[in-house]
């Protein structure tokens, strides 16, 4: 997955989202929110081009699919670092609310590496409104204070995805890249050729 002279546009975008987390590391430990909060922005903002990139220049791959899947788990795990961080107030008020949220993930997480060996990159269409509205209310927060209508819409999201995902793993044998959601994988070939 780091073979860096193999790597394409799209990819670079995706690894950049993984380096940067020392220095977002850097300005939690010297209480710079805004700092934090800006940079992070950058990464959310590269989530949304190497997808984009990797379709529109059909450079699309399994590698690309695992380093975009990695770097917005670190991105997840980082955004909800500095949040704990710098609301902490907030994360203690919703402690129990968070951890019942984050029990599924977990399970999803484990279930994949028990069956593939490693995470998924299914990239679901729920997996993607997901992201935007973690990412919005973590930078909403980040940038003014939580709002909790954001807060419970992605934790509602944040399920249903995790749901989803768990549901997909049973339902692909062998690992499979880029599958739009549980409607299209009953049609999908790669999962039908393997029954």
């Amino acid at each position: 997955m780091f073979t860096f002279k193999n790597f394409n546009v799209a990819d670079w975008f995706s690894f950049y989202r993984i380096a940067i987390t020392p220095l977002l590391l850097v300005f939690i430990w010297l209480d710079l929110r805004l700092a934090f909060a800006c940079f992070l922005f950058v990464s959310y903002s590269t989530d949304a081009i190497d997808g984009y990139l990797a379709r529109t220049l059909k450079i699309t791959s399994p590698r690309g699919s695992q380093l975009d899947s990695l770097g917005d788990q670190i991105t997840l795990i980082i955004g909800l670092s500095g949040l704990l961080f710098f609301e902490t107030d907030f994360i203690k008020a919703n402690l129990t609310i968070i951890v019942l949220a984050f029990i599924p993930f977990i399970v999803q997480m484990v279930i994949a590496y028990l069956k593939y060996g490693k995470a998924t990159a299914f990239h679901t269409y729920l997996a993607k409104l997901s992201a935007i509205v973690q990412s919005v209310f973590i930078l909403w927060s980040l940038f003014f204070s939580p709002h909790y209508f954001l807060f419970y819409a992605m934790i509602t999201v944040g399920i249903l995805e995790t749901v989803e995902e768990i549901t997909l793993i049973f339902m692909y044998d062998n690992w499979a890249s880029d599958v739009k959601g549980i409607y299209w994988a009953l049609r999908d070939k790669r999962r039908l050729k393997k029954q």
